[in-house]
């Protein structure tokens, strides 16, 4: 099945919720208004729906391979990759000083989630090249920046992040690989690597690998990991590539799903030593490295909007063409296609609005990291930051976790031609179920949201957004339409459930840690309902005066019972999540270790 681009929706949100106009004004982004949006969402939907989303299959059926230290990708993907960059998609929202557009994140935000919607095996490769991208702007050295960042803006080289190892796992205090200084001032890098997505592959003439390794003495533990800069082949003094580096791919993963993108194991040193250089200062690299995680944990939150999208657009496809049965209101006297049933309408339901909340909830992300980075009122962008470092582990865990639950329901509406691979409603699935892990499990993204977002200040920006929902909620009921009034209802009572998470969490977290983690995930999953709720009334109230005014009647129709479905039959779950979370840790923890 065809991939279409949800351009209109895509739009609204830019247009209505992340207020295009006001990025518009920021100094930066004077030629980022609308027309622009628009003009760019239209040309990366034509390069998406027309050269990557049919490779997509492909990928899954045809996957990378490796042979003699050679890692060949599905067919079809290195061309895929030259155009992509002839483009100048990998530099879309980076600087222009590097060869990249320029153009605000909130713009970058849909075209990363076409581009992942397209093909997510594909996808992977230029979203850690972003982030690469994103640690040496800010704590590479001016040399480092000469040498490496126009190439990988321009898409001629790609980037990896080297982080965890076989004994490692997400506790990146016990990294052991090593780095040895030399007289010239480089490293020689020596340890083993896993879990490197595109760390080879035949799409780019040089890979620009970004290692944690300890120098000698350095502190144990995160406090003496350092960041460097290891590249596939040597780069000479006029740019052009010299010898290789001693780095090798011993083996790529095989995988339920994202088959087409090469997870590699990396060995480093087994030749007398990889030579790296030093980003920033020795023993801050996990500092460093955060930025790469915080770029590529927002990114794959919009990983999960967009393989649900996909899904949800197949299973629309199935379910309008599936003739079963007929309708049980008698509306049809024969057998019809299954989206007259009421159980499938609520599934295809369940998966628009879920898919629709997080879109929006994204783009008012990204929206609010273009202020904290270029708006010139200082107290605007620190508050900008705040709201966006709170919205990224709500982007990343709930709209990860969002996404299994719409690539499911999409093998669902299939019934039992979805549990055959070649319909392809399962790849979906199967691609999905990564992103709840990589980057950081849903666990670790709740962790992050207990300790760095909520109790460290007391759930001062919980709160805050909290009061935000509350203006939202004093506009539906101004406005005062039946659809208002439903969506009201449910967004007052999950908003006081949240305050009263968000006061638990704050409160209890140094006295009971037990208590509070164990409601850490279930916390993270009643912010993103609320927040993407939140969003989906403040487009109810946009759509409905826009339909009053004759504006896309029907599609604005649609954005309304949309919000109104997601509050009462999503949202609503919030205030059973509060009490699990305040009332039930006990239950969690009681049972002693060997009882399981």
């Amino acid at each position: 099945m065809s991939y279409t681009a949800p351009l209109k929706d895509m739009l609204f949100d830019i247009e209505h919720l992340a207020r295009i106009d006001q990025i518009a004004q920021m100094p930066v982004f004077e030629d980022s208004g609308l027309e622009t949006a628009q003009a760019v969402l239209e040309e990366c939907a034509k390069f998406n729906e027309g050269v990557v989303a049919p490779l997509n299959v492909e990928g899954d059926r045809n996957p990378s391979s490796l042979k003699d230290g050679v890692v060949t990708t599905t067919p079809g993907f290195k061309e895929a990759f030259a155009q992509y960059a002839a483009g100048g998609w990998q530099g879309l929202q980076h600087p222009v000083d590097f060869g990249g557009q320029g153009l605000p994140k909130t713009i970058g935000a849909a075209c990363l989630e076409m581009l992942n919607s397209a093909n997510l095996s594909f996808a992977l490769c230029p979203l850690l090249s972003d982030g690469a991208t994103e640690a040496l702007l800010t704590a590479g050295s001016d040399e480092l920046k000469a040498v490496y960042l126009e190439k990988l803006v321009t898409g001629q080289w790609t980037g990896t992040m080297n982080l965890t190892e076989p004994q490692a796992g997400s506790d990146l205090s016990l990294v052991r690989s090593r780095a040895e200084p030399l007289p010239d001032g480089t490293y020689k890098v020596f340890g083993t690597k896993i879990f490197i997505t595109y760390g080879e592959h035949d799409m780019a003439e040089n890979i620009v690998h970004l290692v944690l390794a300890r120098v000698a003495g350095a502190p144990e533990g995160v406090k003496g990991i350092s960041l460097f800069v290891v590249p596939k082949f040597m780069v000479n003094k006029d740019g052009s590539l010299g010898a290789r580096n001693d780095v090798h791919c011993v083996s790529i993963e095989h995988k339920l799903g994202i088959k087409a993108s090469p997870t590699a194991v990396l060995q480093y040193g087994d030749h007398g030593g990889a030579i790296g250089y030093l980003v920033g200062e020795e023993n801050r690299g996990l500092e460093y490295m955060f930025i790469m995680m915080n770029s590529a944990r927002y990114a794959v939150g919009m990983q999960g909007i967009a393989v649900a999208e996909r899904a949800y657009q197949k299973a629309v496809a199935y379910a309008k063409d599936r003739v079963q049965s007929r309708p049980v209101d008698g509306s049809i006297n024969a057998s019809a296609a299954i989206i007259h049933h009421p159980d499938v309408k609520r599934m295809l339901m369940t998966m628009r609005a879920h898919i629709e909340g997080c879109r929006a909830m994204a783009t008012v992300a990204a929206a609010a990291y273009d202020a904290a980075h270029h708006h010139p009122d200082g107290e605007v962008r620190k508050q900008n930051q705040a709201f966006y470092e709170f919205m990224v582990p709500l982007v990343k865990g709930y709209s990860t976790e969002m996404s299994l639950d719409v690539t499911s329901l999409g093998v669902q509406v299939h019934g039992g031609m979805g549990f055959i691979e070649e319909t392809g409603a399962a790849q979906y699935l199967r691609d999905a179920k990564i992103l709840t892990i990589y980057e950081g499990t849903t666990a670790i993204q709740a962790n992050d949201l207990v300790g760095r977002k909520t109790a460290r200040d007391g759930g001062q920006v919980a709160k805050a957004i909290a009061e935000q929902v509350k203006k939202t909620e004093a506009e539906l009921a101004e406005q005062g339409s039946d659809d208002a009034k439903a969506v009201l209802k449910q967004l007052s009572a999950a908003r006081e459930a949240f305050v009263k998470i968000v006061e638990f969490v704050a409160g209890q977290t140094k006295a009971s840690p037990n208590a509070v983690f164990a409601g850490s995930v279930p916390y993270l999953m009643a912010a993103g309902k609320l927040v993407a709720g939140w969003q989906l009334a403040r487009s109810l109230l946009i759509a409905q005066k826009l339909a009053a005014d004759g504006q896309d009647v029907s599609f604005m129709k649609a954005k309304a019972v949309t919000a109104r479905f997601y509050a009462e039959h999503i949202l609503n779950g919030v205030p059973a999540a509060a009490h699990s979370i305040v009332e039930g840790a006990a239950s969690v923890t009681a049972l002693p270790v060997e009882a399981f």
